[in-house]
């Protein structure tokens, strides 16, 4: 299995002038790491962090491979209801290991498997146009929820299941429909135990933005033919990697020591996630609500005004150097960008000598591939950055394979953990957007006004 590769040296100095200096990134950086380090393994075993249990669980691969075996040849479309990483893990693996045209493709390019689609935002038109393109006798669903009681993901399984039941009858419907859910409680469960509904659990010690190496994940795409047991692997192998308390040697360590360092000493507080690669653009929103949902919080220990929370950032090269790279190169220096490079695309798409009348300014271009264009995009843009003071990071896949999105995947969670480490806050849960599904719910429920809690009135402010 070849592993995927961090290369770091635009973080440090002097090749970056705001970079960590490498006297304390060998030493007073890598010191803090071993203790940084200690309480993570810490929380590991006591059970907190079950992310890294995932690629060791036979339970997790076997009963998501036999499940979706059972179901493949039945359905020609499969709809993940989720919202949150209950949908965007199963965006992100779908995107990277069958493409972002796997829908699009005929039955028999698809190797007789079926579409996926994923809803996981409660648009009307999003839902009622999928619905109407579809044969409710030919559609399985997987509703995703931890909790089994998320609002958007609920009202989509009350319009979907309406929906079956009106194509196949009210007495079958049941069998159009997984459950993702806890494996003991939440109104999933419920309705799963009271009416036969199939489920996969959504382990107890694992929250939804580090689920995509669980059933959650796994399942939609292992419907479609994915090899998880690769995805599994790689994960192991990452974790494998991880495991020590050398800072050089530990690959989402370096990651973690470093952008905290740069954010905490530089004042570079957002993190561009960029990569290289369209069936990577999703794993961008992935690690986007990653890290913001997991680090944007407030400090375990009292440390006064002191700032936490980096802001993510989603792009993608080489579409948004035409935009964000001039804010990048120009704009306030509080930004570090990390790079996905890969090495072999799986199509090689040559450039074809035409138009030699026009001289130096197509000859450039001939008989080279995309993906090396590409490439050379990448080059360029990281050293313009880091002549332009901007420091950035590459993370270097062999290619988009199981292994290797398993090893990055894995790498970004644990950088995750080591980071809110770091900045000292906790990674699980997400106390912030309480307050906001409270007022949903209160708001379906005619409990509240929508009106702000203040004297002014909602007009006053309308033109």
């Amino acid at each position: 299995m070849d592993p995927i590769k961090l290369s770091y040296g635009n973080l440090i100095s002097p090749r970056i002038a705001l970079g960590a200096s490498r006297e304390d990134f060998e030493g007073v950086i890598s010191e803090r790491f071993k203790e940084v380090m200690a309480a993570v393994d810490a929380r590991r075993s006591a059970g907190d962090f079950g992310f890294f249990d995932l690629p060791s669980s036979s339970d997790n691969s076997k009963h998501v491979s036999t499940l979706a075996k059972s179901f493949r040849e039945r359905f020609l479309d499969v709809v993940v209801l989720g919202i949150g990483g209950s949908g965007l893990g199963a965006r992100t693996l779908r995107d990277a290991l069958l493409g972002q045209d796997w829908n699009d493709r005929s039955r028999e390019d698809r190797g007789h498997y079926p579409r996926l689609h994923v809803l996981d935002n409660p648009d009307p038109d999003t839902l009622g146009a999928l619905l109407s393109r579809m044969d409710p006798v030919k559609t399985l669903f997987n509703v995703i929820s931890k909790s089994g009681k998320t609002a958007e993901t609920l009202a989509q399984y009350l319009v979907a299941r309406d929906w079956v039941a009106s194509g196949v009858g009210e007495e079958k419907a049941w069998g159009y429909f997984v459950f993702t859910t806890d494996p003991n409680r939440g109104l999933l469960r419920h309705i799963a135990t009271t009416e036969g509904v199939l489920t996969l659990p959504f382990p107890e010690n694992v929250s939804g933005r580090f689920s995509i190496l669980s059933a959650a994940g796994l399942f939609p795409v292992a419907l479609c033919g994915v090899e998880i047991e690769g995805l599994l692997r790689g994960a192991a192998l990452m974790d494998d990697r991880c495991r020590t308390d050398e800072l050089k040697d530990n690959p989402g360590g370096v990651l973690a020591s470093l952008l905290h360092e740069a954010h905490i000493k530089h004042g570079q507080k957002i993190h561009v996630f960029m990569p290289y690669a369209d069936r990577l653009s999703s794993t961008s929103e992935w690690f986007q609500q990653l890290w913001a949902e997991s680090l944007g919080k407030h400090h375990l220990q009292d440390k006064g005004d002191q700032e936490t929370g980096p802001t993510p950032l989603a792009a993608l090269g080489a579409r948004d150097q035409h935009s964000l790279l001039q804010l990048f190169m120009e704009g306030p220096r509080d930004k570090v960008v990390l790079f996905v490079k890969v090495e072999d695309h799986e199509s090689e798409v040559v450039i074809p000598d035409r138009h030699q009348d026009l001289g130096e300014e197509l000859s450039y271009l001939r008989g080279h591939t995309i993906g090396r264009l590409l490439t050379a995009e990448w080059q360029a843009t990281a050293e313009a950055l880091r002549r332009a003071g901007c420091p950035n990071t590459t993370i270097q896949l062999p290619a988009i394979r199981p292994d290797t999105m398993g090893q990055l995947l894995m790498m970004l969670e644990i950088t995750t953990v080591i980071a809110a480490e770091l900045y000292g806050v906790d990674p699980l849960g997400q106390p912030g957007v309480e307050l906001g599904k409270r007022l949903t719910y209160d708001l379906m429920n005619q409990k509240v006004s929508s009106k702000p809690d203040t004297e002014e009135s909602d007009s006053e402010w309308m033109i």
